[in-house]
């Protein structure tokens, strides 16, 4: 396991391995780590990694760049491909970053016709003499969390391919493309062998279109030849609801809609399908009653919203394409959304329970709500969509469970009154609201959620499962 120092101020090598036996050949594993955006996909999302230019692929001598944040420090690291042999994996060699040394082996080793294990080593040695040694353990730690995950999340993306796996490979044009949910499915579609185009305000590059949703401007040709439009963009929900504000959230939902859909409907051979997002908050608070997306829309701005963001694609439907709205729960992950602002309460022992805690919350985790999309993709549905996972909870009892996770204490609770006088109409209809939506519709159309509890999906997204 350890070998003699290489310098005076350097540490023994550690090694560290993980292996996982998965229903795919080693051929499928090597292509599916060769595609682009394999290494970002496998980023934990607890960590702040920025991949500098174009990932280069496999190619023997190629140099991955990329810059890695800890606390208030940001480091470079560049990683040279070394000992390539297609389909059975390849070697990482640290040219520049963090470590004395460092050496990562990935191996695809065939066990079956269909099956392959999954083999990661790593062996590093820490600088910094005494420092360093102090610091071994954590980064040993931190090793085996990343190794975990990436195990996990590599087994389940391939999974889900695989259930489709008949299907054409799509060409995907996606909107809100460097958003939470944008973001991770567009590095699941890729390394799953579909083409992405992220539409993008600024000046595009390969593989961006420019669209302006502000001015409603979006060029029909630059869909020539896209299968499916993912429709994600709209200004966050998350501050004080004042009139402008009001307007800007409409808006934005409302106007980016009728932008994508004039431009489908005006494209040469462009896009027959639309998914286009909306959310549970078209419900409103509806108190334990259990919602399937037949139930009416509730009353207040977050039903309004939904309603005009959902009714901006009539055009579309009108004119046959296939809509289907995902109405997304709670998304979770560390990475954005509402779990990144509960961590750091939490993390310091001060989460607390909002109001009475008996409101329900519809959640969903991050890897499931981008495999729901996928899943929609290659279905036949069409209409609205909840995707939650099937375990709705109560505010305390995600309090109580995001405590567990962390192991930090969450004694407190927050009077529904002083939530009202910080957040103002995003208390009673975001904060305090119950919904309480069904995953029915999506578990009866075949989708397999990889978390379909909660204390699972905050151990996953947050690298907190138990042993090793």
């Amino acid at each position: 396991m350890l070998r003699a120092p290489v310098a005076a101020t350097t540490l023994t090598a550690v090694r560290i391995e993980r292996r996982t036996e998965l229903p795919v050949s080693a051929e499928d594993l090597y292509r599916w780590h060769e595609r682009p955006g394999a290494f970002e996909r496998l980023v934990p999302p607890w960590e702040q990694v920025h991949v500098v230019g174009d990932p280069p692929g496999l190619g023997e001598g190629s140099r991955l760049v990329f810059d890695i944040r800890a606390g208030l420090m940001t480091r470079r690291w560049v990683a040279v491909h070394t000992n390539v042999v297609p389909g059975r994996g390849f070697v990482d060699v640290q040219d520049l970053g963090p470590f004395s040394s460092w050496r990562h082996e990935h191996r695809f080793e065939p066990v079956a016709p269909a099956s392959a294990a999954l083999v990661d080593v790593v062996e590093f040695e820490l600088p910094g003499g005494p420092l360093g040694e102090l610091a071994e353990p954590w980064v040993r730690k931190r090793l085996r969390r990343a190794l975990r995950y990436r195990h996990a999340t590599t087994g389940a993306d391939l999974r889900l391919h695989a259930s489709q796996v008949a299907l054409p490979r799509l060409t995907v044009a996606i909107t809100g493309s460097f958003g939470l949910i944008g973001r991770t499915l567009s590095l699941v579609l890729a390394t799953g062998g579909h083409r992405v185009l992220r539409l993008v305000r600024r000046p595009p590059a390969s593989g961006e279109i420019q669209w302006d949703p502000a001015a409603g401007t979006l060029d029909p040709g630059a869909l020539t030849g896209v299968d499916a439009v993912v429709h994600l963009a709209g200004e966050n929900i998350a501050s004080r609801w004042t009139a402008a504000r009001r307007r800007e959230i409409r808006e934005s939902r409302a106007r980016g809609t009728a932008t994508v859909v004039r431009a489908l409907l005006a494209a040469p051979a462009g896009p027959r399908v639309l998914i286009s997002a909306s959310a549970v908050g078209y419900y409103g608070d509806r108190g334990d009653q259990i919602l399937a997306e037949s139930a009416p829309p509730g009353q207040g701005f977050l039903p309004e919203v939904a309603r005009a963001w959902e009714g901006a694609a009539d055009p579309a439907r009108a004119a046959g394409l296939r809509v289907v709205h995902p109405r997304f729960g709670v998304v979770l992950s560390p990475a954005g959304g509402a779990l990144r602002k509960m961590l750091p309460p939490f993390s310091l022992g001060l989460g607390a329970t909002l109001g009475s805690g008996r409101q329900w919350v519809s959640w969903i985790g991050i890897d499931d709500a981008v495999g729901a999309l996928v899943h929609l993709l290659g279905s036949d549905l069409e209409g609205a969509v909840n995707v939650v996972a099937p375990d709705a909870v109560t505010n305390a009892k995600l309090t109580a469970t995001l405590a567990r996770v962390l192991r930090r204490p969450a004694p407190a609770s927050v009077p529904a009154s002083v939530l009202r006088i910080g957040f103002d109409g995003l208390a009673d209809e975001g904060l305090l609201a119950s919904t309480r939506a069904s995953a029915a519709t999506l578990e009866g159309t075949g989708y397999q959620f990889r978390h379909p509890h909660l204390e699972a999906a905050l151990r996953h997204v947050l690298g907190r499962e138990t042993g090793w």
